[in-house]
């Protein structure tokens, strides 16, 4: 299972629970991607990153759900760009 797939799995499990305490997404991979803005670890912007110690739950599920749709989009992504390229080729 690739590292998208992972972090949508685990925001569904940390969405679903009523955990006391919600964990952090970051997953020690910190880099931004100049072109989404997401950290290409965790998928979280800037904004999400700083502000995360002083959200209450329900931003943090937020997040999480945010999440999930940005790791979504990432894992197609490199699909999508193949199946261009090769449309392009056969032109």
């Amino acid at each position: 299972m690739g590292a998208a797939r992972r972090l949508v799995e685990r925001a569904r499990q940390v969405c679903a629970d009523d955990l006391p305490e919600l964990p952090s997404p970051c997953v020690s991979i910190c880099r931004m991607d100049p072109r989404t803005q997401w950290c290409e670890g965790c998928f979280r912007t800037l904004q999400e990153i700083a502000d995360w110690s002083r959200m209450d739950d329900a931003g943090k599920r937020a997040v999480w759900r945010a999440i999930a749709a940005r790791a979504r989009t990432a894992a197609e992504g490199p699909r999508l760009a193949h199946g261009m390229d090769e449309r392009r080729e056969r032109a």
